[in-house]
């Protein structure tokens, strides 16, 4: 798929994904979404891929929606009047999916099935969905330049992208109800004060910090890397322990008869492993969730 919004490369098994638009501030649109969401799963099932970083090209990372689009500038048919039954029954349908769907969690979904961990280098302002697109990426790096802001109560709107579900997850209900009652464009200071980046970094360092991450990941089984992945968040939304336990069990028995034998032959010998199971090729239980 040739894409006009975004750019991919990939290297030593890291995939960097450059949202593209720099003229506007990669200021996100309907095409950017379907391409993103298109990456995403193209990535999740190349086993050239082991691990993921989304940047942006120029001096932000994403300044939200692109505001100068003619009509609905969130690409919603205003004629459809949805429902709660539409959203439980009707999901799926073309013309839900492109008329009513909220386009950012279309690609916040397709970023929390990915098979591959990703890494967010927020370079510069991330803004709107721009902040919350990062919210689905498993670790946040920024630059001193990075301003990070949820300003959708500020233009009338509600935060999207199912950041009500991760952000409270990451920075806590107070923390994440403040930044969206208030929209304040945070500085990376603030972000790392609550733990919403792992780091603030000078620019020029910002995406080696990245790869640094990334390839310690990429150095790791796969297979294992997928599973822990999915564990992890899904697990975490349990409401029991018995429901990570039944999962954990599969996973490290079907994990302990391929990757899992090379990595305690390769500790024993104390040489580096030479993992072969691929991402693509799952364990029959996987994905457990839509059983």
């Amino acid at each position: 798929m040739n894409f006009k919004t975004i750019n991919l490369s990939v290297k030593d098994y890291i995939l960097t994904l450059t949202l593209n638009r720099p003229d506007s501030l990669n200021a996100f649109t309907v095409e950017m979404a379907n391409e993103l969401i298109a990456a995403f799963n193209q990535a999740s099932e190349d086993d050239s891929i082991r691990a993921i970083v989304v940047t942006g090209a120029g001096r932000a990372f994403c300044a939200g929606m692109d505001l100068s689009i003619e009509g609905n500038v969130f690409g919603l048919d205003e004629d459809y009047q949805p429902t709660l039954d539409d959203m439980e029954h009707k999901l799926e349908d073309p013309a839900v999916v492109n008329g009513v769907r909220d386009t950012g969690g279309r690609v916040v979904l397709a970023i929390y099935d990915c098979k591959k961990p990703v890494i967010a280098a927020i370079n510069g302002a991330a803004v709107g969905i721009g902040a919350t697109m990062t919210c689905a990426m498993d670790i946040r790096l920024a630059s001193e330049y990075a301003r990070i802001g949820f300003v959708f109560n500020k233009i009338g709107i509600t935060p999207e992208a199912c950041s009500t579900w991760f952000l409270p997850r990451i920075v806590g209900i107070s923390t994440a109800l403040e930044w969206v009652y208030t929209g304040e464009i945070l500085k990376p200071e603030a972000a790392l004060a609550a733990g919403y980046v792992k780091g603030v970094y000078p620019a020029a360092d910002l995406l080696e910090e990245a790869y640094k991450i990334a390839r310690k990941i990429a150095s790791h089984s796969p297979v294992a890397i997928t599973l822990t992945r999915q564990m992890m968040y899904r697990n975490a939304a349990q409401d029991h322990p018995m429901a990570a336990h039944k999962v954990d069990s599969l996973a490290i028995y079907y994990a302990s008869l391929g990757d899992g034998k090379e990595g305690v032959a390769s500790f024993l010998e104390k040489r580096a492993p030479n993992f072969k199971a691929k991402a693509s090729e799952m364990p029959d239980f996987y994905p457990w969730w839509e059983r």
